[in-house]
């Protein structure tokens, strides 16, 4: 058979029917992939070779037997590991929960399943997801697949790496500031964060309950599409009182013409203090693809996105604080062995299963909800976040997307971020859309021209505008015609440029 990390989702899916290879064939062939490329990478913390090869061998009675494949049949599929799944462990890539195993799965992972995906395993990330490089996980740090001495970003960095590296298809993250556009910048591949409510969280570990959303990661718009149309089958969760429905058809509009849309572009983030001029190359690219095909640039403003990391962390401390209070050594996570009393097995608990950034962000959240001064820092941020919110959507009244960058610069070295506040600020170009809640996603535009590493753009859309958000991205992508693929056959990776199929 082809080489596996060579297809896409929808090549997988067409193979399968067709019968050109087994469902089986291509578990074990990224199975194979994991055991080549992990000790390289490193961007699973398990991987499940029984489910995989048990929802394979399904996929494969259904074809033999006659009956209709789902749209995902015989695709590998990895999921964060803040996601259940009955089967394996749901660590958080924290000691806390080192040993809990999945009582239930995930309603974004079945859905996922029912779509006839193979689960391969589960995915680094930063722990509880507070990070943005993947290096606050306590088990161990991912690697770039296009440099392994550089992050993945974060803090689903172990899922785009694992896409990047061709060891699977499609991969979840959650993003709760940027924590799937992010990693997808650095490591070259598609990531979507949809509209809050559009994908359900009910099984997904939460952080910030407010601004927490699942998306896709894929080698192209088209997989993400396809990924994203399996994610709101069934419509809304009512297992989550935030889901709202969503209908499906992510994947029939993408190569609907693009002429006539108008794209915001903000003068001011171009002269942005921080932003290297890789990334300013990258979005001229984009801008050209756009233009060369009918679309109108247009200038907008977002007044107060500078005042949108200052928002963010007083909103999401406070959020993690609330939802991690259960760990507590005596109901969940890790217990502390030999303790005389309960506060001290809270304390010692919490404070041994707990790492570095996870014990900042809960007592940064715990200050910031403390008598005398919730009214001085949360409720401002919650005003600041109407501010934005109301900016988008003026912003919106003008255009149909926004293209802006997703990071600052291209993956950084390990170490490089060694201050956490540097870091925080990293993702300003990508908090302030949680914030509102709108749609993004970002896409691969080259390579930079001096460091060799993934360059990216990020577009954002009107709330449950996803699909035009996704159609907006594909001509972005046609119009560039190059999409990031590591070839682990070569000292370096190389840059691939792609068919007109989709994949």
């Amino acid at each position: 058979m082809e080489r596996l990390d060579l297809l896409s989702a929808w090549q997988i899916r067409a193979g399968i029917e067709a019968g050109d290879f087994s469902a089986t064939e291509v578990a074990q062939a990224s199975l194979a992939t994991i055991r080549e490329r992990e000790p390289r990478i490193q961007a699973f913390l398990q991987v499940c070779d029984d489910l995989a090869l048990k929802a394979a061998a399904a996929t494969d009675a259904r074809r033999a037997a006659g009956q209709k494949l789902g749209s995902l049949a015989g695709v590998p599929v990895a999921f964060k590991d803040n996601m259940h799944l009955v089967g394996s462990r749901t660590t958080c890539a924290s000691k806390m929960l080192e040993n809990y195993e999945s009582p239930f799965t995930a309603t974004c992972v079945r859905r996922m399943l029912d779509a006839g995906a193979t689960p391969v395993g589960k995915t680094n990330m930063d722990e509880f997801a507070f990070g943005s490089s993947t290096e606050s996980s306590a088990f161990f740090p991912t690697h770039n697949p296009w440099d392994a001495n550089r992050v993945p970003g974060g803090s689903s960095g172990g899922s785009a790496a694992a896409v990047a590296a061709g060891e699977v298809a499609i991969a979840l993250g959650s993003d709760t500031g940027g924590s799937i556009r992010q990693p997808a910048a650095f490591c070259g591949v598609v990531g979507l964060k949809p509209t809050y409510g559009s994908v359900s969280r009910y099984g997904v570990v939460a952080f910030g309950s407010s601004l927490d959303q699942v998306g896709p990661f894929g080698r192209s718009v088209a997989d993400v599409a396809l990924a994203m149309d399996a994610l709101v089958a069934g419509g809304r969760d009512r297992l989550d009182s935030t889901s709202q429905n969503v209908d499906v058809g992510f994947a029939n509009c993408l190569e609907d013409p693009v002429e006539g849309m108008r794209v915001g572009v903000i003068p001011s983030l171009m002269e942005h203090k921080g932003l290297s001029a890789e990334i300013k190359e990258g979005l001229e690219a984009a801008r050209k693809a756009l233009k060369g095909q009918g679309v109108r640039i247009v200038e907008v403003g977002l007044p107060n996105m500078d005042s949108a990391i200052a928002a963010y962390y007083a909103i999401g401390p406070c959020e993690a604080f609330s939802n991690l209070a259960r760990f507590d050594g005596v109901r969940f996570g890790y217990q502390e062995p030999s303790c005389e009393t309960l506060a001290q097995q809270t304390a010692f608990s919490r404070a041994h299963g707990f790492g570095a950034e996870a014990k900042r962000r809960q007592l940064l959240g715990a200050y910031l909800l403390a008598s005398g001064v919730y009214d001085k820092y949360y409720y401002p941020a919650q005003q600041v976040r109407t501010l934005i919110t109301s900016d988008y959507a003026a912003a919106f009244k003008r255009c149909d997307a926004l293209l802006l960058p997703a990071a600052p610069t291209t993956a950084w070295q390990f170490g490089h971020m060694s201050d956490p506040t540097q870091m925080y600020a990293s993702d300003l170009f990508t908090i302030s859309n949680n914030i509102a809640g709108n749609g993004g996603v970002c896409v691969p535009a080259g390579l930079g021209s001096s460091s060799g590493m993934p360059v990216a753009v990020q577009l954002q859309g009107p709330p449950f505008e996803d699909k035009k958000l996704l159609q907006v991205a594909r001509a972005v992508e046609r119009g560039i015609a190059h999409a990031g693929l590591f070839e682990p056959n070569t000292v370096a990776p190389s840059f691939v440029e792609r068919g007109g199929d989709g994949a």
